[in-house]
């Protein structure tokens, strides 16, 4: 029979839009401490309700409850604050770098330092990264210098990439921080390709994968957790749920349905949902994952709910897409202001200390920054040559190059 209502397609569209007041009431918010925390061998289909729900340990107050709180030592804890502090000034410093004219792009990490720090504490610090380009918290939790940050930030002759990459685009193998990728989605399938061959060579090391809510969409993040699942590999694939892309809502990648952690149940894989602003939850979250990974009982999918309070870079204007004062109405607060709570709740921490350590992370930052501005930009030396370009790309340059070389160099 011929159907007798006209079809029409569904197109995902935003609560709310420039002009609009914020609107976060269709965000389901766990009770802090609500959710169950699982023995790391537990059958994924038994823990099916994790992909929904919302693990977090801080309530309101700043007090740690309930199962997924880890209990970390106040010194553990405040050198997360330190380092999501350092991160956030850094961020500030390169930002204003970028409007000055001192160098053409950038992406910064506001809101989402929780999710980048308190991972990097809760790996072991021989584990492999595969980040996207909001992570830079990892390198600096991991104590990367500053200084080489903005080296390749300025492309200037210290730039460990040698000009090689776009600004803030990091690579550091001694750090365990993988080249980032502009072509997103790319980091799950290199993460669980270095996972299985680190399985296969009977290594102890684990790694984790980073992508943006947008990239599941594409076909890598299938391809990696069918090869995540069958093989079992010993690695953590995070996805960053910051509510939008460049400049269209987390809805047109699939998240008006459901949640993105639930994408892992069809792959026969545990999938956690996690407070991306809850530095204790993060951490948490993660060091169950590490500890399953570990135990060779395969990967873990985190889907890390949070929300990106700047631009999605610096040729962004988030203003033509959504209310200008939305960030500051996300309901999970802010992971610095949460985590500073929580330390003065213990005791330990207090509006004049915060004050101090951030005057003395803007003199550090800015420190750096004069170093790397008194840097020569890359190719003003005249020891820079145009050979230099067959550097640094094969272990062992092939014959045709090495004949090119010697050409230009006449």
């Amino acid at each position: 029979m011929k159907n007798s209502r006209a079809l029409s397609l569904h197109v995902p569209e935003p609560r709310t839009r420039p002009g609009d007041a914020p609107d976060f009431s269709g965000v389901d918010v766990s009770r802090p401490g609500a959710v169950p925390r699982p023995d790391i061998a537990t059958d994924p289909r038994e823990i099916r309700d994790l992909a929904y729900g919302l693990i977090r340990v801080l309530d309101d107050h700043g007090e740690a409850v309930g199962p997924w709180d880890p209990r970390l030592d106040a010194d553990v804890l405040l050198a997360g604050l330190k380092a999501m502090m350092l991160t956030r000034a850094y961020d500030d410093r390169m930002y204003r770098a970028q409007r000055q004219g001192k160098t053409s792009f950038f992406m910064k990490s506001r809101g989402e330092e929780a999710v980048a720090v308190a991972q990097a504490m809760a790996l072991d610090r021989d584990d492999m990264c595969f980040p996207t380009y909001r992570q830079q918290g990892l390198l600096i939790a991991r104590g990367y210098p500053l200084i080489q940050m903005m080296n390749q930030v300025y492309s200037n002759e210290r730039d460990p990439m040698k000009g090689r990459q776009l600004p803030s685009m990091y690579s550091s193998r001694e750090t365990g921080f993988f080249s980032i990728s502009g072509n997103l989605g790319t980091q799950f399938s290199q993460a669980v390709g270095w996972a299985m061959a680190s399985a296969y060579k009977g290594d102890t090391r684990i790694a984790s994968g980073w992508i943006g809510d947008g990239a599941t969409a594409e076909a890598d993040f299938h391809h990696a957790l069918t090869f995540a699942s069958v093989y079992r590999a010993p690695v953590i694939l995070n996805i960053v749920n910051n509510q939008w892309a460049i400049s269209s809502f987390q809805g047109l990648a699939g998240g008006e349905a459901t949640t993105f952690a639930a994408r892992a149940i069809g792959y026969g894989l545990p999938a956690l949902r996690v407070d991306g602003n809850d530095f204790l939850a993060v951490h948490a979250a993660t060091a169950w994952a590490a500890e399953r990974a570990r135990a060779n009982l395969g990967a873990t999918v985190i889907e890390l709910f949070t929300y990106r309070a700047e631009s999605h870079s610096t040729s962004d204007d988030p203003s033509r897409y959504r209310p200008a004062d939305e960030a500051e109405r996300w309901p999970l607060g802010d992971p610095v202001a949460r985590l500073a709570q929580h330390l003065t709740v213990l005791g330990c921490w207090s509006q004049e200390r915060q004050a101090a350590q951030q005057k003395a992370l803007d003199d550090l930052v800015r420190a750096a920054q004069r170093e790397a501005e008194a840097v020569p930009a890359l190719g003003s030396k005249s020891s820079s040559r145009v050979t230099d370009m067959f550097d640094d790309v094969y272990a062992e340059t092939p014959w045709h190059l090495r004949q090119q070389a010697r050409e230009l160099e006449g």
